[in-house]
């Protein structure tokens, strides 16, 4: 069996995090408006919170490979439901600000000890597979959280909304206590042999990254940064330009046609190679924006959705698979940190070049603007692959 009793209960978990953190960042920059903050502030407010998790990680994903991943990441979801409740409760701008960089803390904690715990559970042969599934349930919670957050804050307002994120952080808490096994640290099943005597290895070194996983990385960072600017201001895009379409709907779209392509693509992130998933992907993602430039009724935005399921929701999912099965098992919780690296940066510049350019730029240029990290991404990709070739050539000269 691919997922595990415990294993479903780390997804769900994992759904609930990822659900409380990206359903208070659309919120974010209009709850700041409020507060008094400008439009670049409001991008950098929204953009804090990934700033703070992008400085964490690296140190994250050393303590999953030494320390025991529940209390870990107990200690992540805690920091986020306390933190959640901090922001629905700000009374200003700077207290906004500090609760966003603590919440990054919490949720770097949480999506590298969830990925790494759930990566043990799966079967060696079926990694990709595994991840698969965990990269979706990742791009759901980003585009569930979003939809509600939406659609909650347009009915009750700003601050209920961001009360709903503070109850998926203290869901995540729930899930990560019924978790029934323990994913020990790396060597305590080792530590001592049969005469009780302790394991000499040395501890592994401290790493801030693993290079094996760098291009799935910085590809998965190109992916985010217009689907974050996006989702950043999206709502504000379309009030900018008088546009009568439901911006909540995009999300709910983008999260069913991303449970859609799962389905069919099955294994094929054990089976397609990584560039013609950049490249197809790619020019999704394009498409995707394309639509949004030009969109001038529900039926664009509604057509834009799914297009950006196959751009970068896919491309979450294939890139973390990557990066895992690149560096391999001893490593799983670097290759988690590592990508995860990646995905911040694109979650910390999405709004931060989001709220640049609405407020700087014609608005018709907004999304065209965004289009130029696709083609980058297949440069990464492709360079990436050619480098590999390379490598493996010379590696075969030496062994003649």
């Amino acid at each position: 069996m691919l997922v595990t009793r415990d294993g479903a209960v780390l997804l769900a978990a994992t759904f609930c995090y990822l659900a409380s953190t990206m359903l208070a960042n659309p919120l974010v920059a209009g709850f700041a408006g409020t507060l008094g903050a400008t439009a670049a502030m409001m991008g950098v407010l929204t953009a804090l919170m990934n700033a703070c998790s992008l400085v964490v990680r690296p140190v994250a994903g050393n303590l999953s490979d030494r320390l025991p991943k529940r209390r870990l990441a107990l200690a992540g979801a805690a920091l986020m439901l306390v933190t959640a409740l901090g922001q629905a409760l700000a009374p200003s701008t700077a207290l906004l600000a500090v609760m966003r960089l603590a919440n990054g803390a919490g949720y770097s904690l949480c999506s590298v000890c969830m990925s790494t715990w759930f990566a043990e559970t799966l079967p060696p042969a079926r990694l990709g597979q595994g991840m698969g599934v965990f990269g979706l349930m990742n791009a759901l919670g980003m585009a569930v959280g979003p939809a509600l957050g939406i659609a909650v804050s347009d009915a009750l307002g700003y601050r209920p909304a961001l009360g709903v994120s503070a109850a998926f952080a203290a869901l995540a808490l729930v899930g990560i206590l019924l978790v029934r096994g323990e994913a020990p640290a790396r060597g305590e099943k080792g530590e001592k042999d049969a005469q009780g005597e302790k394991d000499a290895r040395p501890a592994p070194r401290l790493r801030l990254l693993d290079r094996r996983a760098v291009p799935a990385a910085v590809v998965v960072a190109l992916f985010t940064i217009p689907y974050m600017a996006t989702q950043s201001f999206l709502v504000s895009y379309a009030e900018a330009r008088g546009l009568d379409v439901p911006t909540g709907a995009f999300f709910t779209v983008y999260a069913a046609a991303l449970m859609a392509l799962r389905v069919l693509l099955g294994r094929a992130f054990d089976r397609v190679g990584f560039v013609p998933f950049v490249v197809a992907s790619g020019a999704s993602s394009v498409a995707s924006l394309v639509l949004l430039a030009t969109m001038d009724c529900p039926a664009g935005l509604l057509l834009a959705a799914p297009l950006m399921a196959g751009g970068y929701g896919v491309m979450c999912s294939v890139c973390q698979s990557t990066a895992v099965r690149a560096v391999g098992a001893e490593r799983v919780g670097l290759a988690n940190s590592t990508y995860y690296m990646g995905f911040d940066v694109g979650m910390t510049l999405g709004p931060v070049i989001g709220g640049a350019l609405f407020g700087a730029v014609d608005l018709a240029w907004f999304f065209p603007a965004l289009t130029l990290a696709a083609p980058a991404a297949v440069a990464v990709a492709a360079l990436s692959a050619a480098a590999g070739r390379d490598r493996r050539a010379s590696k075969r000269n030496r062994e003649m």
